[in-house]
């Protein structure tokens, strides 16, 4: 089920620790050792797959189904105002685990996270031309 060198597949076989925030058959939430504010939680599918695409449908239900309902406790706990639900796939994504997860990042008004969202515009056409390209694809 669980890839032997997946640092997140030791968290779940309990080769390396972690303080965990919830724990059901199929997901598993965990406070981040590299917390981007407090109460930073990964919610992780226990079966080992690397990015969003690659794991089954009833899975991902499963570890949405839980970060959805963890979210409000995490803000609660931490008295936050919202909180971001990110998930990196791919190393040029900035994901530096190869275990799909997700995280649940509590924000504060004026925390300075991600302070800055680098939005661009398309030149004309190109965001059709673009769409054309993902309808052919799907």
């Amino acid at each position: 089920m669980c890839a032997d060198k997946c640092v997140f597949c030791s968290i779940m076989r309990g080769d390396v620790p972690c303080v965990k925030v919830h724990e059901d058959a199929a997901v598993v939430a965990f406070l981040d050792i590299g917390p981007i504010s407090e109460g930073h939680t990964l919610v992780v599918p226990k079966m080992h797959c690397e990015t969003l695409d690659q794991c089954p449908a009833d899975v991902l239900a499963q570890v949405v189904g839980l970060a959805a309902k963890i979210a409000p406790a995490v803000v609660s706990a931490v008295q936050a105002e919202g909180y971001n639900l990110l998930c990196n796939n791919g190393r040029a994504a900035g994901q530096l685990v190869g275990h799909l997860h997700f995280h649940l990042i509590p924000r504060h008004t004026q925390d300075g996270v991600f302070a800055r969202w680098p939005a661009g515009k398309y030149l004309p056409g190109r965001a059709e031309e673009i769409a054309a390209k993902i309808r052919e694809k799907l």
